[in-house]
């Protein structure tokens, strides 16, 4: 995954001479280029950046304002600062404000090379990982409480996005202009990515209120809705082909019996009822949710997925069943749960 890394100056001379000096790294990161603070709070909004270098006496924003806004808004981001003016004063402000490193120009380029690959090297000091799930990744994270910073790299879209975990929980996300919630139901709908691992997180602020499970859900749900609203409308049939079709059916075709009142029988004859089963039907919002989960079973050699229990803390429970279409079954919190799946996955 080639990283980006903004550098920003007013100086174009400056800009230039870094990018060109810069090339010989390319199979390691990209260069952005940004003539003061604003514009380069334009590109942070757009790109997803892994580090700035910026110096410091800019018009319209310095390199002070801009260092605090990435403080606030992106501390995931680290910061080099450059200045021609140089004191010990500047030096110690800039670490003070959050500054990972400081040169003083004139500079080698290759100097200011080595400092950049050091700190993005931090970027995966945890580990990479290729072609795997995001969903089924994080949720492991969940699992071992883990405090890291995960960014990733969409191989479908080629879209970037950066998750913040803090003892397992899910505080903040960010990708394609998106941040918190939004954000992450775009990255969990992602099928195939490669990912590096920071073992830190320097967001300390909550931005999303929901455990992972609820947001994979959800982000199932909207692919799903989105997957439905791309697919071709059907041509329309009168209603005297759909009554040919229907009689034709019913003289090629045996009668099957309806799965859904299969199901309903046998939980009424083995438990009666006491199933507390209260409603069955069928739901292809689920399909993608059920698909995900036995991609999980799989990668974790569990073997074929037979159904899901979903608590959802409320007074009825979800099963859902796999299928063509998802068997959705409303119960009883308080229905024999075990019951239930021995003889569903009987």
């Amino acid at each position: 995954m080639i990283k980006k890394v903004l550098i920003v100056d007013d100086d174009q001379e400056m800009l230039l001479s870094l990018k060109e000096g810069f090339e010989k790294y390319i199979a390691t990161f990209s260069v952005l280029m940004a003539g003061d603070g604003l514009a380069a709070t334009e590109k942070l909004e757009k790109e997803t950046i892994s580090l700035v270098i910026t110096d410091l006496r800019m018009p319209r924003m310095d390199g002070f304002a801009l260092l605090s806004k990435i403080m606030e808004q992106y501390p995931d981001i680290p910061v080099i600062i450059m200045t021609g003016y140089s004191t010990p004063e500047m030096e110690k402000l800039a670490q003070e404000v959050g500054a990972v490193g400081y040169v003083e120009k004139p500079f080698m380029i290759d100097d200011l090379a080595k400092k950049v690959l050091a700190t993005l090297r931090k970027e995966s000091e945890g580990g990479t990982l290729h072609s795997i799930s995001s969903g089924m990744f994080l949720q492991l994270i969940e699992m071992e409480q883990k405090t890291c910073t995960i960014r990733l790299f969409d191989k479908t879209s080629g879209k970037q996005g950066v998750l913040f975990f803090c003892d397992g929980e899910l505080f903040d996300a960010r990708t394609d202009g998106l941040k918190g919630e939004a954000a992450a139901y775009k990255i969990f709908s992602w099928d195939e990515v490669n990912l590096s691992i920071q073992n830190e997180c320097r967001q300390k602020e909550q931005k999303v209120h929901r455990d992972i499970n609820a947001i994979l859900l959800e982000a199932m749900r909207l692919k799903d809705e989105a997957g439905e609203a791309e697919e071709p409308e059907e041509p329309e049939v009168v209603e005297e082909e759909i009554e040919e079709i229907e009689e034709l059916s019913e003289e090629l075709e045996p009668e099957t019996p309806d799965p859904l009142i299969s199901i309903q029988t046998r939980l009424k004859k083995e438990i009666g009822e006491r199933c507390g089963l209260e409603d069955i039907y069928q739901d292809n919002s689920w399909d993608g949710f059920m698909a995900q989960i036995s991609r999980m079973g799989a990668f974790f050699g569990a073997g074929k997925l037979k159904l899901a229990y979903l608590d959802r803390s409320e007074p009825n429970d979800l099963i859902l069943l796999p299928g063509y279409k998802t068997s959705v079954l409303l119960v009883n919190s308080k229905c024999p749960r075990d019951r239930i799946i021995t003889i569903l996955s009987e």
